[in-house]
């Protein structure tokens, strides 16, 4: 699988990279779509080709599509939100994310119907070839179809955002930090509040706190952590204990046995319960509004 795509759609893409290796057992590569356009692309023989995009009208992305040797792919694919789109008209198949119009620049619900395509493709590739097994297959659906109740749920975490927001909105930068699916995410979070706040913002690996960004540590630096209750929560754990120790301000997001982990942490957002699996469809809502609220602040 060959995703290309460009901001939002791209962390979109990163998150889908993960469920398609994991769920499907298929080798998946994302690119940002204004670099794949310009370099000579080498396509592996029988790829399946997705294009992500909100409007279906991004540039980089269309040329990206145009640029493509399509004798080497067994379809192109695109998953957009506009039907009537040039990026659905040029493509093979299209997957409608179906979020309604989008209102402003910053991407938000578009982002969560994308992931939510995504994981679905994921698992049907994954049934299709034989990866899946039926049981697991319907244990996965019968989980995503209690994700709509989770992102309600998380809407209402309005009030106890707001005085994170009211602490952030005096910072001069922002480090987002996350592991597996919850890397991707820190990438978001930290575009939206680039966006709408206008503070600077980056995301990292959790793990690559040590390889260079250590360094901008001091004191009060607002680390926001996105964190779940897996095999990987005590290496983040470290990664935040060493934060803290330098002087971070550290934010965590997850569900509530997740961010119980971090006893240490300066503030905590706790989203509903919800398979890791699904953290990053659940996670992303309490980052756009850490940015909104950051930035009415």
């Amino acid at each position: 699988v060959q995703i290309v795509a460009c901001g939002t759609s791209y962390h979109a893409g990163l998150v889908a990279k993960y469920w398609i290796e994991g769920l499907a057992g298929m080798p998946c590569q994302v690119e940002i779509a204004s670099e794949y356009r310009y370099r000579k692309v080498v396509t592996l023989p029988n790829t399946l080709w997705i294009a992500i995009s909100q409007s279906g009208e991004t540039a980089d992305v269309l040329s990206a599509l145009r640029h493509l040797d399509c004798e080497q792919v067994a379809a192109t694919l695109a998953v957009c939100n506009v039907p009537t789109s040039s990026l659905v008209r040029e493509t093979d198949l299209a997957l409608l994310t179906e979020a309604g119009p989008e209102i402003g620049v910053a991407s938000t619900k578009a982002f969560t119907a994308q992931l939510i395509v995504l994981i679905c493709l994921a698992i049907v590739l994954g049934r299709q070839n034989g990866h899946l097994d039926a049981s697991r297959v319907t244990y996965l659906y019968q989980k995503l179809v209690k994700i709509p109740g989770a992102v309600g749920k998380s809407m209402k975490l309005f009030d106890s955002i707001r005085p994170i927001a009211h602490k952030l909105k005096n910072a001069r930068s922002c480090l987002f930090l996350g592991r597996d699916t919850l890397f991707p995410l820190a990438c978001e979070g930290a575009l939206k509040l680039k966006e709408l706040s206008y503070i600077h913002a980056e995301g990292f690996a959790s793990g690559e706190m040590k390889h260079g960004p250590i360094a901008l540590l001091e004191d009060g630096l607002p680390i926001v952590s996105f964190v779940s209750e897996d095999e990987m929560a005590l290496k983040v754990i470290s990664n935040l204990k060493e934060a803290e120790a330098r002087g971070g301000y550290i934010i965590v997001i997850g569900t509530q046995a997740a961010v119980d982990l971090i006893d240490f942490a300066a503030a905590k957002i706790v989203i509903p319960d919800c398979e890791p699996i699904f953290a990053p469809i659940v996670g992303a809502i309490p980052a756009q509004i850490l940015a909104y609220l950051t930035a009415l602040n």
